[in-house]
């Protein structure tokens, strides 16, 4: 079973220990300048932004890659895995690192995080960049009414909902579902072998599995409790940060048309960007073109004013 020495890969960056809200994260830092908080999604770590790491840092910026709670080399408490903790945790992050605010860049589950830095701790998000990831509000309306389009590409993640047997699956076979999802969820010409291995190792660190699937499971089933019913709330709360959107055109798992709708949610300047050819992971897939947005967009004093 592979342990989480796995996730120390070298590089031009280096790896430390943070703690903030009683969590201690694993942080891959490079460059010197405002800071960057890159944060991933499933069924990743923070290697996912390698690309980024070194992009940013030439670029003057201070790029921090972190394993979300529950990933890679981070701490994997029991509970703690619903969208607002760990919002107070990741900005306790940024205040552990040194700073008090921070462009904040989530994919897919970062960028529902992201999403929700900025409603429940505004102050800390100087900017916000959200990766194949819709507002929540926007995501949820989305599976309500479009049941043939985001409801079925997200079927998956009601399979996610049973108790231990998802665990199972995900693991099983040297993590072979893993290296399923990322193949079908991708544009084409990527991923390659090597690169899937990667995160099938990850995802079968003691506890990752239990631990990834607790995101999908607190989002499911709050949505009739009242701690979803107070999210929600929260989440209505326009977004005073400078926003950019990027999406893979062709991201099968969540919908462009999905995503688009999510510009309604943020007061402040607000842009979107389709990546041509790419899946669910376009700064994987085609990470010139999405760097080239990113760091012209965090280039520009005003965006879209």
């Amino acid at each position: 079973m592979p342990d989480e020495s796995l996730v120390q890969v070298d590089g031009p960056w280096t790896h430390r220990a943070v703690h903030a809200g009683g969590t201690r994260f694993h942080v891959v830092e490079a460059g010197e300048g405002p800071l960057v908080l890159l944060l991933h999604g499933f069924p990743q770590f923070w290697w996912t932004w390698r690309n980024q790491l070194v992009s940013l840092a030439e670029a003057g910026y201070r790029a921090v890659a972190v394993d979300l709670r529950g990933y890679g080399a981070s701490d994997k408490p029991p509970r703690g895995y619903d969208l607002p903790s760990l919002a107070v945790d990741t900005a306790g992050l940024v205040r552990a690192l040194g700073e008090t605010g921070a462009v904040v860049v989530g994919h897919d589950w970062g960028g529902l995080l992201a999403w929700t830095m900025s409603a429940i701790e505004p102050k800390v998000v100087h900017r916000l960049v959200t990766v194949s990831a819709p507002h929540p509000l926007r995501l949820r309306a989305a599976l309500f009414t479009d049941p043939l389009g985001q409801l079925r590409a997200s079927r998956y993640a009601m399979g996610f909902q049973l108790p231990l047997l998802p665990e199972r699956r995900l693991v099983a076979k040297g993590g072979a579902q893993v290296k399923r999802l990322i193949e079908r969820w991708a544009g084409p010409e990527w991923p390659s072998e090597e690169v899937t291995g990667v995160y099938q190792e990850a995802l079968r660190i003691p506890t990752v599995a239990h631990c990834a699937l607790e995101y999908y499971r607190w989002l499911a089933r709050s949505q009739m409790r009242p701690d979803g019913f107070r999210y929600a709330r929260q989440m209505r709360t326009e977004i005073e940060a400078p926003t950019l959107q990027l999406h893979g055109a062709l991201d099968p798992c969540v919908l462009p048309r999905t995503a688009h709708g999510s510009g309604r949610y943020v007061a402040a300047p607000y842009r979107w960007r389709l990546i041509e050819g790419a899946g669910h992971f376009p700064h994987e897939e085609r990470p010139a073109q999405f760097d080239a947005e990113l760091i012209a967009w965090l280039a520009d004093p005003e965006p879209d004013r």
